[in-house]
Order: C-alpha cells, then structure tokens, then sequence
C-alpha cells in the first residue's frame, strides 16, 4: 500500500501547480469515523477551494472539480493532458441536486418522465443522462455545448464526499488522457502522481467499466457510450432505444463512426482513441484466431506478444499452433467469457501490458450483448476501431 501522508499545504501547491501527491487509504464501511471523516472534510475543503481530488466510483477512479469553476475544471484537463472538445460528466448526491443543472426552460414533460424513471431504476449507478444544461455549468465542462451529463455514482466515499462539499462535481477518469482507466488508486498515483494534490483510495472499484451515457434528450433516447447499464435494461423502462452508430463495431475509422474530427462529441468516449496501453492491440474474432497466428508469425523474433482470450480458444487449438512456431507469449491472460470478471479485470490487464512494455496484444472479441457491449466498445477504441 502506499504511504499516506495526512499533512496538506494548499497554498504552496497552487503556486507550483507541481503538487506532492497525497494518497488517503478509506474503508467505504467506516466512513462515519473520525479519521474518515476527518479525511472527507479535507477533500471536500480541496474543492471548495478550486482544488481537483481523485476518488472512487463503482466504475473507475474519477478526478473531480468544482462543476461551476473554470479555473478548477482547467486543472483536470492539465493533469491528463485531455482534449479540450471533451466535455465531462458531472457528478451530485441527489436527483434534486440533478435538476439544477438542467435548464428548466427545456426541461418539458417527456424530459422530465424519463429522468424520473431512469432515476428511481439505476440512480445511484453506472448510468450518465445527457440534459439540457442550465446557465452557471462552467463552459469547459460541456466543451461549449448547451447539454451535459449528469449521474449519481453507487459507491459510498463518493456519495460520502459529494455530501461533504454539496456541489456538482464534474469528474472523468483519473488518468492520463486516452490511457486505460484506473480501477485502484495505485493506477491514479502511477498516472497522475506530481500532477494532482490528493487521491481517497478506497480500493478496488467494482464495475471495472464507465458508465453508460444515454442522450434522453434527443427524439429517441440514444446511447452515445456504452457502460454499465446495459441497453436492454433501458429498453425495459423506456421502450425504444437506439445506439449511436459510433459504437458499431463494424466501422473502421472516425468518419465511418460517424464522427467528424472537427465535431465536439456530446459524451466521452466518442471522438478519440482510448483505454489503450503504450503497445498495438489487435482485437480478433475467435474465427480469425488463425490470422492471428499468421500476424505473430510474421513479427521479429524480439517482438513481445501479449494474448488475452477465452481459456475455450486458447485450448487446444491456438496454444498448439503458437508451439509449433515455438513463439514465446510473453503476456497471457485466459478466461471463461465471464463478461462480469473481464469488464472488472480489462484496465488492469491492459496497465499490465504496460507494465511489461509488451508490444503487440491480441484480444479475443466478446458478445455485444449486455455489459459485451461496453467491453467492445473499449476494445475497439484502444484498437482504433478495427478488428480481425
């Protein structure tokens, strides 16, 4: 575990804007104790004070400021180096805290039934609704555009501090821009140490992907990111719902996707490569398993391979092959198809490959069904788009 150090000089931090990043280990089933709260009441004062604070999600880790302050916001982009046309995702305690971010001059009834809806299925949750924004939602938090996402996380020091402060905090992912997402603080700290004053460390997060953002403000309700909400869990209580064609795993390239390069996306994920380790991914279908032993095949010697696929792939077939080309897998990960496990474990193998400077990943595709669909949809985006 790394060392926590309780000892705070906000003052010296701003003026360097090179901070000595400060880690606070919390148990999410104790946070009533002094310490917690002692711990809580600091964060929350961070923010208050234009400050930026990692913390814990169901999903992944977040980094968030204050949803009203440029200046705070500006900071988050800084530390990981994110695009500017990326808007962020706000984050509040309470469906009520919810609707003051919305503008209430387009906030009409079939708006307002399906945020009421939505919000007594999966709030708290993996679910991001994109609203008309009200005025004071500081620019650079919807990149210019007059919506925003709103959700409240199901994790308890994220409530807890979202409490704490009593503002909108808007937090994407707490790590360098388009690098994998961070499931633990030590990922956060390995990312962002020196460019951050303070990560609440409460673990391992449990979903392992980010949350679904779905647009309830367009005609159809329209998913923009799939996460962890699934689209036949929205079906369920909204009826018809569509998928924005910038998720179709068919499309190879930014325009195919629907996505013009000089267009602002309306939620995270959409415009730019993401969720990729430092070396190629390749994502294949079991049935071109084959080319992937021709590719491995076809590289230099001294290449380091990373495979990450089914344990009913690997054996016998592929694992018999790779020996016959006496080809060494430097990196391999094997599992039962437990969509669950590998949504939890896909960023921390992906840190993994990094980890052991691997340079090619081979990643078998999973069904887009369910919670299949976020994970191939990170896939995808960490391979560019492409697949074999």
């Amino acid at each position: 575990m790394l060392a926590i150090d309780t000892q705070t000089n906000m003052h010296t931090d701003m003026q360097k804007n090179n901070y000595h990043t400060k880690i606070h280990k919390l148990n999410k089933h104790a946070l009533q104790s002094e310490v917690s709260l002692s711990v809580l009441h600091l964060a929350a004062e961070q923010l208050k004070a234009g400050q930026v604070v990692a913390f814990p999600t169901e999903t992944v880790y977040g980094l968030g400021a204050n949803a009203y302050d440029s200046n705070a916001i500006r900071k988050i982009f800084r530390a990981k180096g994110r695009p500017s046309d990326n808007p962020l995702i706000v984050h509040v305690h309470s469906l009520e805290q919810a609707i003051e971010l919305i503008d209430i001059k387009r906030f009409n009834n079939q708006l307002r039934q399906r945020l009421q809806l939505l919000a007594e299925k999966f709030w708290p949750g993996p679910l991001t609704c994109i609203v008309p924004a009200a005025k004071g939602i500081a620019e650079n938090v919807t990149a210019g555009l007059d919506t925003v996402g709103i959700r409240i996380p199901n994790h308890p020091i994220a409530l807890a501090l979202l409490e704490a402060v009593d503002l909108p905090i808007a937090a994407p992912s707490a790590n360098l821009s388009g690098k994998p997402s961070p499931t633990a603080a030590e990922h956060v700290y390995n990312d962002l140490n020196g460019k951050i004053p303070l990560i609440l460390d409460g673990g391992n997060t449990g979903v392992g992907v980010e949350s679904t953002v779905l647009d309830i403000a367009s005609e159809i309700p329209m998913i923009l990111r799939p996460g962890g909400i699934s689209i036949e869990a929205l079906q369920d209580v909204l009826g018809r719902v569509m998928v924005d064609p910038a998720n179709f795993s068919s499309s190879n390239s930014m325009v195919d996707l629907g996505m013009n390069p000089s267009t602002t996306p309306k939620s995270p994920g959409m415009k730019y490569t993401h969720y990729a380790p430092k070396g190629q991914v390749v994502v294949y279908l079991q049935s071109s398993a084959h080319k992937v032993v021709e590719i491995i095949k076809s590289l230099p010697n001294e290449a380091s391979v990373g495979l990450i696929c089914t344990s009913s792939s690997y054996e016998p077939e592929l694992k018999n092959k790779l020996e016959i080309l006496d080809r060494k897998i430097d990196f391999l990960i094997t599992h039962d198809g437990n969509i669950e496990k590998v949504a939890n474990n896909l960023y921390r193998w992906l840190r993994a490959v990094d980890q052991q400077n691997i340079e090619y990943i081979f990643i078998e595709a999973l069904e887009e069904q369910g919670l299949g669909s976020a994970v191939m949809n990170r896939l995808l985006k960490a391979a560019g788009g492409k697949i074999i």
